[in-house]
């Protein structure tokens, strides 16, 4: 038997633990997400495609694995699960759950299961949050920002983009639900030094109306069809994926994540890139704009579309198990690897009755 010492102890870590790590660090986040898109561009990282579960009895429902390895000066291995179900909302609960497993790079054991919903949302938010900073430059800083869309991925959103310094004087949210739009509004409004938040009542008012938008729907397909609505040229930050019609896609300055993984699933650039035969609308990664080899317009419409990275997960996952084995808050779960020796069979354990 090879040294057993070598082996990780395995912790389970919950979503208290992760908030604990994460809660009011968010600039500190958004540096990190920026590193791992750096790492991801220089080919530092392994991202393969995501893999979707899907059910024929539950069509709106899906499982998505995402497995992936970052390297660096703190590498990791692993891999993101992660469940939509839009008909929880009807339950009351999130519709989204999640868990991520980290591995170890040198022995390939798991050490680590965290709750990942919470991860999951703040590395989509801290994306947003490094295009935002990213592509507006050389854009004047938003007099409004706008949430299409008021659920949990808006208001990670809005923690993260708010610490941009950028200062709207005004936001303004719109959602299919009224009562949700209105929950969101009074959440924001709660926030100290919050800009005055107003209801809008149709999409449209919204769009034309905001120089920044967040895109933080659940739509399976297109609904924002008009490049007219777009004409004052705003930064939209689709973090959703499908709300934009081809038009609007062919109008606009287009910056994904990952060309590769982002033209796939009917997301609104995948379905522009069906209609045309090509992917030629689309002007670079986020990674090309960071490293100034794209400049984003500030005569045009541009648009942030981003699939959600395997590595950015890890990455958050890494530093917050990192943060709270410093602490100490970390419980190793006893007994969890048993079986390690090839050629003995484990001596059954006596237990209390």
């Amino acid at each position: 038997m090879s040294d057993q010492a070598s082996i990780p102890d395995f912790c389970v870590v919950p979503g208290s633990t992760v908030h604990q790590v994460l809660d009011g660090r968010q600039r500190e986040i958004i540096d990190l997400v920026e590193g791992a898109y750096r790492l991801h561009g220089e080919g530092r990282t392994i991202n393969p495609p995501s893999y979707f579960l899907r059910f024929p009895d539950r069509p709106s429902a899906r499982i998505i694995a995402l497995p992936a390895s970052v390297g660096g000066s703190r590498p990791v291995d692993g891999i993101k699960w992660i469940s939509s179900f839009p008909t929880n909302l009807d339950r009351g609960i999130p519709r989204a759950s999640a868990v991520l497993i980290l591995n170890d790079p040198v022995t390939g054991y798991p050490y680590a299961c965290l709750e990942s919903s919470i991860i999951s949302a703040v590395r989509t938010a801290a994306s947003a949050a490094v295009a935002a900073r990213a592509l507006g430059t050389d854009r004047p800083a938003p007099r409004r920002v706008g949430y299409l869309g008021t659920g949990l991925i808006a208001r990670y959103v809005h923690s993260y983009l708010s610490t941009l310094d950028q200062n709207p004087q005004e936001i303004a949210v719109h959602d299919t639900s009224a009562e949700y739009a209105r929950a969101f509004a009074d959440h924001l409004n709660r926030q100290p030094e919050s800009a005055p938040v107003r209801v809008l009542d149709s999409a449209e008012d919204l769009v034309r109306s905001c120089d920044v938008i967040v895109c933080a729907t659940t739509a399976a397909t297109p609904h924002l069809l008009e490049p007219a609505w777009f004409a004052h040229h705003p930064l939209v930050l689709h973090v959703s994926l499908r709300d934009l019609g081809t038009d609007v896609i062919l109008d606009s300055c287009n910056v994904v994540d990952d060309i590769g993984h982002v033209l796939k699933a009917n997301t609104s650039v995948h379905l522009a890139e069906q209609h045309t035969g090509a992917r030629d609308f689309l002007d670079g990664t986020l990674y090309d704009v960071l490293t100034g080899a794209v400049k984003a317009p500030a005569d045009r419409t541009v648009v942030f579309s981003p699939f959600g990275l395997g590595v950015l997960d890890l990455t958050v996952g890494e530093h917050v198990h990192a943060h709270a084995r410093e602490k100490g808050w970390l419980t190793p779960v006893d007994g969890f690897f048993h079986d390690l020796d090839r050629h003995s069979t484990p001596l059954p354990e006596r237990r209390q009755r």
